[in-house]
């Protein structure tokens, strides 16, 4: 089976044109824009854009629009439900497999916790990706934060880490950073018995929610309420919602994949236009692989 195409590196011009196609896409697919209407929208030729749209997302404009309605995402939480219901990891048997990236989280004990890093080295960079700019920091037991950086702006990325890691040595160094931007965009590179290491700072209730979401499927999206049912704290709903928006760890911590029961996306910490952009191009890329497979 061919893995998504994707590019091997991606600017934020880029980004900026395909999230206000699917944007476009989204407010007005009961009306099935054409390509020239879609191209006209982002300031491109109809070539050009087609080009630059298959590039990203694996698959055309036009089969793209199939993804983008809301009985999309309602049919998603409801398969997803009941595989988490059923504790069954769906990667295992079907293609999205290939998507998946084996991810393990490490959560810093509670005195790690009050001592805000001290004796942690932390190396950072600034990377593009398929979803826009972002901040990727690392240290020697795992990965700590990626944060997008048009919420945050890259002059000030070095603070905000200082803020949150008040005692740790912090180092710009985008070497040490390039593979893990890499593996945003092809989770395929990974080999069976390679994992991604994750070093969260967080409440014991919120690590209980991270790693919750570390079990929806790529391609897959599921609730607040399912999430609060895996933990067990099933009226625990708006508490698991704050949880989510505190993720420290953009797209390797699947938060994107949580949306409201109705299908309607909700919100995002990194924009509901990103989440949006996320959300199509994993199921863009996890239908383009079973329709291969078939």
């Amino acid at each position: 089976m061919n893995s998504p195409t994707n590019p091997t590196s991606h600017n934020s011009e880029d980004y900026e044109r395909i999230a206000q196609a699917i944007l476009f896409m989204r407010q007005n697919y009961l009306s099935q824009p054409d390509l020239a209407t879609i191209a006209e929208h982002v300031h491109l030729s109809e070539y050009h854009f087609q080009r630059l749209f298959t590039k990203w997302a694996g698959i055309s404009p036009k089969r793209f629009l199939q993804y983008l309605t809301v009985e999309y995402a309602k049919s998603k939480i409801t398969q997803t439900k009941s595989l988490l219901d059923l504790s069954i990891d769906v990667g295992l048997s079907s293609p999205g497999r290939l998507h998946d990236l084996f991810v393990k989280v490490e959560a810093m004990s509670p005195g790690e916790f009050k001592t805000q890093g001290v004796g942690l080295e932390i190396r950072y960079g600034i990377h593009d990706t398929p979803f826009g700019k972002s901040l990727i920091a690392t240290t020697p037991r795992g990965i700590c934060n990626l944060y997008f950086l048009d919420v945050i702006d890259e002059q000030n990325a070095e603070k905000v880490l200082h803020l949150q890691w008040q005692k740790a040595k912090i180092i710009r160094d985008q070497q040490a950073t390039q593979n893990i931007s890499h593996q945003i965009s092809h989770p395929n590179a990974l080999s069976n018995n390679q994992s991604i290491t994750l070093l969260v700072k967080g409440t014991n209730f919120q690590v209980q929610v991270w790693r919750a979401l570390l079990k929806v499927p790529f391609g897959s999206m599921t609730t607040y309420q399912n999430v609060a049912n895996i933990i067990g704290r099933p009226t625990a709903v708006r508490a698991v919602g704050n949880a989510v928006g505190k993720n420290p760890v953009a797209y390797f911590i699947p938060c994107h994949r949580v949306i409201r029961e109705s299908g309607e996306l909700g919100g995002y910490r990194w924009g509901r236009e990103r989440k949006t952009v996320i959300l199509d191009w994993e199921a863009s890329n996890l239908m383009r692989d079973v329709e291969t497979a078939v």
